[in-house]
């Protein structure tokens, strides 16, 4: 399996017993999702590798304690402590709507209300308090906020997102 196949799900983030429990940070709004998994892929050095969960209790909300089959004893845990999980991402639930996964946007077109059509978009900025779609508008790099009110449309079929944006915002990166 190979990462580009799979998403992040969360971090081993400590031990819980001396018996090989662990505790996983999950990276998700909807923890009670992934509360009966029977495996996850944990990245090990530069290989995903999978492990079969034998128990799981979710916890503090985004918080799965597990017990992963051949994990059974401190050293054990303290092996794939602080490790990266991942699950293909045919495991995803689908969105509907205006919600959307940012893997799945990237090569949409974008178009603004007021505007017209912008660019493509090439990826997700979310490094910044707001993530920003990166758009590609002829060779220009324009960055569009993502926040639910500027976003008007999704549309999957058609692979296009439509967005209205302040006056003046797109006009500011490509001189117009």
């Amino acid at each position: 399996m190979r990462k580009e196949d799979c998403f992040y799900l969360g971090k081993i983030v400590r031990k819980h017993s001396f018996k090989g429990e662990v505790v996983i940070k999950l990276d998700t709004d909807e923890p009670e999702l992934y509360e009966d998994l029977e495996s996850v892929f944990v990245a090990l050095g530069n290989d995903l590798v999978p492990f079969f969960i034998v128990e799981s209790i979710l916890q503090k909300g985004n918080q799965l304690r597990v017990r992963f089959e051949d994990v059974e004893s401190e050293a054990d845990a303290d092996a794939i402590l602080g490790s990266e999980l991942y699950l293909p991402i045919e495991f995803l639930p689908k969105l509907t709507g205006n919600k959307f996964y940012f893997h799945e946007i990237i090569d949409f077109d974008i178009e603004d209300v007021n505007y017209g059509y912008v660019g493509v978009i090439t990826g997700i900025n979310d490094s910044t308090a707001q993530p920003l779609f990166e758009v590609n508008s002829n060779g220009t790099e324009v960055f569009i906020p993502m926040i639910d009110h500027f976003i008007k449309k999704v549309d999957r079929e058609h692979k296009k997102i439509t967005v209205e944006t302040p006056k003046g915002l797109i006009e500011m990166y490509l001189g117009n």
